[in-house]
């Protein structure tokens, strides 16, 4: 009897310390949710209404939406830290734009003071001058408003020019911003955040009379994840596919995304030995979410290199390039 009640009280304390854990957990995704720094509607909204659904899902305790909330949980987190630190380096790259226009503003306005000003207000001079004089009386008053009033004008004036300049200058920044980045993007694949096909084509070009080694990557599973999961799935799995890829080349590599499918990087000096180990780490599986869900879509990579050779021209290269990605 006492045996029985001992392990009536053993499960009543793992049932207690269950509950209290469970609740420790749903209390966490709800503190990451509640406690989410407010940057965007587009970023923070759908980060705590998926946080919101995960707890509820947490909350039954049934231990397969536990194993699986780990895996979704680090994966909201992961993905919001990566939109925050965009928005915030946006932020950056505007107040750096508005700065610098600032600081090229009080530069020009230093040098601003031009000879009609001092004309000006060396007639103020004259005037004030003669108002103080003996002669003239009756038209001391009229001169000193006159000499007064033509101050403010020219104050106002200064004003004046220096607001359009500020404004100008502003304006001529923002827009300079807005071409770089226009340049910038069509140079680069949306989703992956890598070159394009044309972008990696040119330079190919430029490094023919280098020594150069390619690799070719031939990814296939990402149109299946985008046909099963979905565009947003199927674009998280391309940018988690580059960055593995980035971080398995070497750092002075150059990165392209040569059609949907395919994959390209030049990197400069003779090729190694590291294909094969390439391939084995890009393969498997990967974890993407798909409404705030995790879903684990896999990839299955061939690599191929191509050498440079010398003096060979940069068409040739490219078409070995072409044949091995397309098969033709």
């Amino acid at each position: 009897m006492i045996s029985i009640n001992n392990s009536i009280s053993e499960l009543d304390r793992a049932y207690e310390q269950r509950s209290v854990l469970l609740d420790s957990y749903l209390q966490a995704i709800k503190a990451a949710a509640h406690y989410s720094i407010d940057l965007d509607d587009e970023i923070t909204g759908p980060h705590r209404r998926y946080l919101t659904a995960l707890a509820d899902g947490v909350a039954s305790g049934q231990p397969e939406a536990l194993i699986e909330s780990r895996a979704t949980f680090r994966g909201l987190l992961r993905d919001y830290r990566d939109k925050a630190a965009r928005y915030v380096q946006q932020l950056r790259d505007e107040l750096a734009g508005m700065s610098n226009a600032l600081q090229e503003t009080l530069e020009s306005l230093a040098q601003s003071d031009g000879n009609h000003e001092a004309r000006l207000r060396k007639t103020v001079l004259g005037l004030r001058e003669t108002s103080e004089s003996e002669d003239g009386n009756g038209l001391r008053a009229r001169m000193r408003a006159a000499a007064d009033s033509i101050e403010v004008s020219v104050d106002q004036i200064h004003k004046e020019h220096q607001l359009a300049i500020s404004e100008f200058l502003v304006e001529i920044r923002m827009l300079h911003a807005r071409i770089d980045a226009l340049e910038a993007a069509a140079a680069v694949d949306i989703m992956t955040g890598v070159f394009n096909r044309a972008e990696m084509e040119d330079r190919i070009r430029s490094a023919t009379a280098g020594d150069f080694h390619l690799l070719l990557f031939q990814v296939r599973g990402l149109k299946h994840a985008d046909a099963r999961f979905g565009p947003l799935a199927g674009a998280e799995l391309a940018g988690a596919f580059t960055k593995r890829l980035k971080n398995s080349l070497p750092q002075n590599a150059t990165l392209g995304r040569w059609s949907r499918e395919e994959f390209i990087a030049l990197i400069p000096g003779p090729k190694d030995r590291a294909t094969a180990w390439v391939t084995d780490h890009l393969s498997g599986t990967y974890t993407c979410l798909q409404d705030g869900k995790t879903v684990r879509p896999s990839l299955q990579v061939s690599v191929g290199v191509a050498d440079s050779v010398a003096r060979e021209p940069a068409e040739r290269t490219l078409e070995r390039v072409r044949q091995f990605l397309t098969g033709a």
